[in-house]
């Protein structure tokens, strides 16, 4: 991946249990805008992201050209986070390589729409399953208990959808 968008969903149900290091699990540039880092506003959340973006090579850039076909042609609200984020998708898709670009968030708005104009998609729960499956160093029972902090924290999941996000972190 190129380009990795991360969606303020997400950087809360990671930064709420301290575990925003495992987005650098993703080959590629991770990106947090500016506009989306705003909209963490709560603690602890809100200081793990001011610490994990200064001491990461977190790019805040956003395409200006892709911003604003985002608010024109998807009619998405200008300034807002969802803005930004699918501003990414429109700068990085490439109709060859669906995993050019990704969008973290747990925001189905979206993900939806991230993915019809070609990006790759996935949640704070996907972002600990692949770091149970690309960190030697994250086990899986380790991984198991970092779902349900997050399940815990803020980000709730149905029996279903948390009996899902663990086992996929136990395969």
């Amino acid at each position: 991946m190129s380009r990795i968008y991360v969606g303020p969903t997400t950087l809360y149900a990671l930064g709420q249990v301290g575990e925003l290091d495992l987005l650098q699990s993703f080959d590629g540039r991770l990106v947090v805008p500016e506009v989306v880092r705003e909209q963490v506003t709560t603690e602890p959340a809100r200081s793990a992201l001011a610490s994990f973006v200064d001491e990461t090579d977190v790019s805040t850039a956003v395409p200006d050209a892709a911003h604003e076909r985002a608010t024109e042609v998807v009619g998405i609200e200008e300034g807002t986070h969802e803005a930004a984020m699918i501003a990414g998708v429109i700068a990085h898709a490439d109709p060859e390589d669906r995993h050019a670009v990704a969008v973290v968030s747990e925001d189905r708005r979206v993900r939806r729409i991230a993915e019809g104009l070609g990006g790759a998609v996935t949640s704070s729960f996907g972002v600990v399953a692949r770091a149970a499956t690309e960190d030697k160093y994250l086990s899986r029972s380790q991984a198991r208990r970092i779902v349900r902090r997050i399940d815990a924290n803020g980000i709730q999941l149905t029996g279903e959808m948390r009996s899902q996000a663990v086992g996929a972190v136990g395969e």
